[in-house]
């Protein structure tokens, strides 16, 4: 079957601000850009990001990189690389600066600076005390930063394939890749994206859990598609759970609220977190607050009839600071909890938000895998960057504000190699091979032909449920043992999906079948890998680490401070070495993470 190609000097699989900011560099250096998306651009899932990105700008106090580089090592448990951690809260001032001059409409002092507000394991002076650090534009940063960087794209002439759905990753002989297949939702036709390099900016994975902050569009397309082209993918068992997702319904309330002056409350109105965190209390890193929450609601302190979440508190703030700072928070209260925050607090219970690991790069963007001794060998002509990306900046656990953070520094990072690579090129394309589309073509057929088969909806349901009860906040080893078996009967169903509709135009059944494909491959990396890694660490705490002065809170360095790589070809587990070793300054050394 004969397929129809489009030939482009760079193409972008995903539209949200990773994609963007690395659009902007490519289409401003005079390439031929395409930016392949499933939504209109705005619509993205960098759209839900509330409480701002984090930049040492020092505007209202002060600040430093090297103190922002040292709270993100910390809030990693120093499973992050050390170089590109530096390189991300060193380029943050300048990217957040650009940012502003593309039209970003950010909050402002009295004194027409940008304003900032504290966000959770963001401190001053190595650990002292909370720092203002996070640059907002109220709690709808995300959204005012998709449509700062899509005008800035139009006006650069970036081309949008817009409600497209990437499907496969074409690589040649050599393995360099070369393209991917895309179809277009409005016809159901498969095209060929021929490109000198493709960037992968397609955002998380969350919909592997039942409870999850993420829209229904991040079902891990990038790193499914890469996984299934033979890349390993990197640091999978990390999954952030927020710890304010509002109760029974998942949707995010920023860690702004707690940046405001909020507070987390049990069933007795306590504000429990100084237990726990006795100097950082509700501004302690994600992972640690989420764990006290659930401790709280494990113990009998929860709030409501069934005792199964607590409740945050900013009906101490003046009405005025929550309509001026938190607008959108109150309208998620009252549409989604039924409860005006400004009168009542909100229920709210840890829900999966973020994941860590993903498809390996470095600091550059650069996709790397291991190749004849080496950890991390350049794939010619892949890059990636954003969540769906692993430089590991945020390693076993990411503090806030540092995502669009990461999407800005390593967007404008991969762009900037993108241009460099594709300039050293030939001027023509490297030849596809023979069979670019069949892998695809194929995929699509099964589907269409596919009798009695598995239901996609109720096998979704099913490994969402699995992932749930068995790769959690809390992870315990016969649970985790128990759900790799479970989910490997799921990726037997996943390959017999039926759908009943078999029409060409929006097909939304196909679709959702082509996703579940992807979350499959991202449901088996996540808890194959958790199974295996024996300590806890950031996100991921085993009930059988033991804890000890070698192993405080069961983080164990002698065996563990290495990156995971999951294989596809079967499930199998290798590992790589944490890059210890910054740029330009001192290692920050392992010590015990407390708040």
């Amino acid at each position: 079957m004969s397929v129809p190609v489009r030939k482009f000097d760079a193409v972008i699989v995903g539209a949200g601000g990773a994609g963007l900011r690395a659009a902007i560099q490519l289409s401003e250096a005079g390439l031929r850009t395409a930016v392949i998306s499933k939504v209109f651009p705005t619509r993205s899932h960098t759209v839900a990001a509330q409480g701002g990105v984090a930049a040492s700008l020092g505007n209202s106090e002060e600040d430093h990189w090297h103190w922002h580089m040292y709270d993100t090592v910390k809030g990693s448990d120093w499973l992050g690389d050390q170089d590109a951690i530096e390189f991300m809260c060193r380029k943050a001032n300048e990217v957040v600066i650009e940012l502003e001059h593309y039209g970003m409409p950010f909050d402002r002092l009295d004194s027409g600076k940008i304003y900032q507000r504290p966000f959770g394991g963001h401190m001053s002076n190595f650990g002292e005390k909370p720092v203002r650090r996070s640059c907002a534009a109220a709690d709808r940063t995300g959204h005012a930063m998709l449509h700062a960087m899509y005008q800035r794209n139009v006006k650069a002439n970036t081309q949008f394939f817009i409600e497209w759905m990437a499907l496969d990753l074409i690589r040649d002989e050599e393995g360099d890749v070369v393209g991917v297949t895309a179809m277009e939702m409005e016809t159901g036709e498969v095209f060929v994206f021929h490109a000198k390099a493709v960037l992968f900016a397609t955002g998380g994975a969350g919909r592997i859990y039942y409870s999850s902050t993420n829209a229904f569009i991040n079902t891990g397309d990038g790193v499914g598609m890469a996984a299934r082209a033979g890349i390993p993918l990197e640091d999978m068992e990390f999954w952030q759970f927020h710890p304010t997702g509002v109760a029974g319904a998942g949707v995010l309330i920023t860690e702004g609220v707690r940046g405001e002056g909020g507070i987390l409350r049990n069933a007795s109105g306590e504000r429990f977190m100084e237990r726990y965190a006795p100097n950082a209390k509700d501004l302690a890193s994600r992972d640690v607050v989420s764990r006290a929450m659930v401790t709280e609601i494990n113990e009998g302190r929860g709030c409501g009839p069934n005792k199964d979440h607590v409740m945050l508190d900013i009906t101490h703030l003046d009405p005025a600071t929550i309509m001026k700072r938190l607008p959108g928070i109150r309208e998620i209260g009252i549409q989604f909890a039924g409860v005006d925050a400004i009168k009542e607090p909100l229920p709210v219970v840890p829900t999966c938000h973020y994941q860590m690991g993903g498809i390996p790069t470095n600091y550059n963007g650069e996709v790397v895998v291991p190749k004849d001794g080496n950890p991390s060998v350049p794939v010619k002509g892949f890059y990636a960057a954003g969540e769906c990306a692993c430089a590991s900046v945020h390693g076993a656990n990411r503090l806030g504000t540092n995502s669009l953070l990461d999407l800005l520094v390593f967007g404008k990072s991969s762009g900037e190699s993108m241009v460099e690579f594709i300039k050293s090129q030939p001027a023509a394309h490297k030849p596809l091979p023979a069979n670019a589309a069949d892998f695809s073509l194929s995929r699509i057929n099964r589907l269409d032909n596919q009798k009695d088969g598995a239901a996609v909806g109720a096998t979704r349901l099913a490994m969402q449920r699995t992932m749930q009860a068995h790769c959690g906040v809390f992870r315990f080893k016969d649970m985790l043992a128990e759900g790799v078996s479970k989910i490997l009967d799921i990726e037997q169903q996943v390959a017999t999906t039926e759908i009943k509709d078999k029409s060409k135009v929006f097909n939304t059944a196909r679709l959702e079948a082509l996703e579940l494909d992807n979350l499959i491959e991202v449901a088996k990396a996540t808890i194959v890998s958790a199974n295996a890694r024996t300590e806890s660490r950031g996100a991921h705490v085993r009930d059988d680490a033991t804890d000890t002065p070698e192993r405080p809170d069961g983080r164990d360095d002698v065996n563990w401070l290495k990156h995971t790589l999951w294989h596809r070809e079967g499930n199998r587990l290798d590992y790589k070495p944490v890059n210890m070793k910054p740029l330009t300054v001192d290692t920050i050394a392992l010590k015990k993470r407390a708040y």
